[in-house]
């Protein structure tokens, strides 16, 4: 980046500084914008009308109107993106969900609107709020589109590339060490009962010693392995085998249970118990005192868990605590979409995103600090190629809080996995753990230029 200092400098003209030749030249720029904009709604409305005729032929009109107005909505988003607000989207299209929008919106209030106009309207006054309703709305929506777009080329801050599940095992910790090591990486999230953690833990601590700026968290795991607490402190969270056995949801249902009712004291008891094992045990391998958390699955967010935690802070000195408030990114095609719909990952985004919006204000009282935005949701488990640039962009836009620290990727590296995590009582991780796209996430974190 230049030094603007160091820039070279240059002289306006002087007619640029004259506020009438200013106000002169916006009056030219704004008539020029109106008639691109009459232009391409010319365009759209020939295009609509040519289709709907056309369409009638071999469709019912209830089916022809819908598909028709599609057509035109999309060469009104070419046309508006293009050359009406050029100069704000450089040339680029509107996002996908700004044109998603316009359709269904003008969709639903051109079926709308001639059903709730009065029927005592004059017809000259019904024919203009029909025509000029959904004129004005677009160029709202246009204009809007266009602000976004502005927005979009803008970056302010770099996000914090992240890797969870050090210990997992040793090619988990092998993938995330040499991606800290090349600088791929700035953070790391520790799990305190996994078969490799004293290894991982030795290896970055080795790795700290030579680069300071990298941030380890303690990786709450509260759904699977082995506790970290006394069996008898634990009774009822853990199998016959000792492995915790809680899944999420389970755990989410916990929370909804009245807190006057003896099983839920209970479990919050040795939940306590579980959690303070964990805190203590993450001091002891890592030799830190102040202690910066998240959860393995997100576990960490859920009310009674979070409410357990931040009980704790103070005497553990937790200054730090994960939300996963997640945008969405733009630019990716579709096919990325679909995949993670199919994963269940629209459901985990809209569930996560209440948790951490619910948790926001409970860290706030508690002078616990958070990520600004987060990415890794949506995408689980598939952050690599264009959702790995498009979430790490999208992050890059926003501006942080004076309470957040900066925005984080979120991603899960791995080299080809080689044990059975099953009998560690992993059961949950393993396939996730084994899964070629570990490999995948780990080669694009690798290639990805930040």
């Amino acid at each position: 980046m230049l030094n603007p200092s160091n820039s070279r400098k240059t002289t306006k003209p002087a007619n640029l500084l004259n506020p009438l030749y200013s106000k002169t030249m916006h009056i030219k720029s704004l008539k020029t914008r109106a008639a691109s904009y009459a232009f391409v709604g010319t365009l759209c409305a020939l295009v609509y009308a040519g289709l709907l005729i056309g369409l009638e032929n071999w469709l019912p009109t209830w089916l022809a109107n819908p598909i028709a107005f599609l057509g035109a909505s999309l060469i009104g988003a070419l046309g508006h993106s293009r050359f009406t607000f050029q100069q704000e989207t450089g040339g680029d299209n509107f996002a996908k969900r700004w044109v998603a929008g316009q359709y269904f919106i003008n969709l639903g209030v051109c079926t709308l609107l001639p059903l709730i106009l009065p029927t005592n309207l004059p017809e000259e006054a019904r024919l203009i709020v029909l025509v000029f309703t959904p004129t004005i709305l677009n160029a709202v929506i246009w204009s809007q589109a266009a602000r976004f777009s502005v927005r979009q080329k803008a970056l302010y801050n770099i996000p914090i590339v992240h890797a969870d599940d050090l210990g997992l095992s040793q090619q988990t910790n092998y993938a995330i060490i040499q991606l800290a090591k090349e600088g791929k990486l700035q953070g790391a999230s520790l799990l305190v009962s996994a078969p490799a953690t004293k290894e991982g833990a030795i290896s970055w601590n080795e790795l700290e010693q030579n680069h300071s700026d990298l941030n380890l968290c303690l990786h709450l795991c509260l759904t699977e392995g082995p506790s970290s607490a006394p069996k008898e402190k634990v009774q009822n969270l853990i199998d016959k085998k000792g492995y915790l056995h809680f899944t999420f949801g389970k755990w989410l249902l916990i929370s909804l249970i009245p807190n006057f009712i003896s099983y839920k004291k209970r479990i919050r008891q040795q939940l306590k118990n579980e959690i303070q094992a964990q805190l203590n045990a993450y001091k002891a391998i890592t030799n830190k005192s102040e202690i910066s958390l998240d959860g393995h699955q997100h576990i960490h967010l859920i009310p009674i868990i979070l409410e357990e935690i931040l009980r704790l802070s103070s005497v553990a000195n937790v200054s730090w605590i994960r939300t996963t408030r997640e945008p969405l990114p733009s630019g990716l095609p579709i096919r990325y979409w679909l995949t993670a719909i199919k994963d269940s990952g629209h459901l985990k985004w809209i569930l996560l995103q209440i948790l951490s919006y619910k948790a926001i204000n409970r860290l706030r009282k508690y002078s616990i600090s958070t990520n600004n935005r987060f990415s890794g949701v949506f995408f689980t488990g598939k952050m690599c190629s264009a959702p790995l640039i498009g979430c790490w962009q999208e992050l890059s836009r926003i501006k942080n809080s004076d309470y957040c620290t900066n925005s984080i990727l979120l991603a899960h590296p791995s080299a080809v996995l080689d044990i059975n995590l099953e009998q560690a009582g992993f059961h949950i991780s393993y396939s996730f753990a084994r899964s070629k796209w570990r490999q995948k996430e780990w080669q694009s974190l690798n290639n990805f230029d930040q």
